[in-house]
């Protein structure tokens, strides 16, 4: 088997979205627009309010599906289609916009801090208009594999070890894993040659690579393209480390892109912008 390398490392950029919701995005920014079918990676994070209690009010998707993963604090959610509930630690949201859908995105304020990530999935052409949907999954429900040497995976979509996901029915057949390693611990996993995969470093130093040539080190929080390969070797370089690990089958379509909205031509995405002008853009 070819281990994969490390190809780039993405330094998180600080920016605002929403209605002035601090974050810092590692996808959808000049240094790395897109890497197919990811379309968007964001880590928010903060113990100040005035970081993020202003949210992201009502607002529309189409073409995508939204992954929303907390680590800490909670964020109430509500929607056109009458969904509405709350994500709080641990839990996981992935939403299929499809044909389209509006909603809002409001966090709590307190008493813990809130940390968590957004990433957006692309759906291929023939599923862009389909029914929307949600998988609301409590962390109750997410296996983690705890092994002897104190590694700790939570298994959100895909498989590990035998241990199948929470997250299931989704068409890019994602790999979506939360790896906690112990100091020194290593993590190993076969992932399909021909799927996109990234490893996002947020707490520690993490090595990828095959052993005796393994890259320096790479401290948090930093976004790690993966280079061509079927297997994929990480160890926790010095103290604990913990990192996202996802990966997805390419779509190779084109992509036309206008902010929430993403399609394969222009013209679709001027046809969202009609209908959400004329009121029929919720077609479920």
């Amino acid at each position: 088997m070819t281990e994969r390398a490390i190809d780039r490392a993405i330094t998180p950029q600080a920016v605002s979205d929403g209605a002035g919701v601090r974050l810092r995005r590692s996808i959808a920014t000049p240094q790395l627009d897109h890497l197919d079918p990811f379309l968007l990676f964001d880590h928010f994070g903060s113990e100040d309010p005035d970081d993020y209690v202003a949210g992201f009010p009502m607002h529309p998707h189409r073409g995508i599906e939204t992954v929303t993963y907390m680590l800490d604090g909670s964020v109430e959610h509500r929607d056109s289609l009458g969904n509405s509930g709350t994500i709080g630690a641990g839990d996981i949201q992935w939403m299929t916009a499809g044909s389209g859908i509006l909603h809002e995105e409001m966090p709590r304020v307190g008493p813990r801090r809130l940390d968590g990530f957004q990433i957006w999935v692309n759906l291929p052409a023939r599923l862009k208009m389909s029914r929307p949907r949600y998988q609301d999954v409590p962390a109750a429900r997410i296996p983690e594999i705890t092994r002897p040497d104190g590694a700790r995976i939570r298994v959100v979509a895909g498989e590990m070890e035998g241990t199948a996901g929470a997250v299931r029915e989704i068409e890019a057949d994602p790999q979506y894993l939360d790896v906690a390693l112990p100091a020194g611990g290593s993590f190993e996993l076969p992932v399909p040659r021909d799927h996109t995969a990234l490893l996002y470093v947020f707490e520690g130093q993490v090595e990828v690579g095959p052993p005796g040539k393994a890259a320096r080190p790479v401290e948090a929080p930093r976004l790690l393209v993966l280079g061509k390969g079927d297997l994929l070797r990480a160890r926790a370089a010095g103290g604990a480390a913990r990192f996202l690990l996802l990966s997805a089958r390419p779509l190779h379509e084109p992509i036309a892109r206008y902010g929430p909205f993403v399609m394969n031509t222009e013209g679709e995405i001027r046809e969202a912008l009609a209908e959400l002008r004329a009121g029929t853009f919720i077609k479920a």
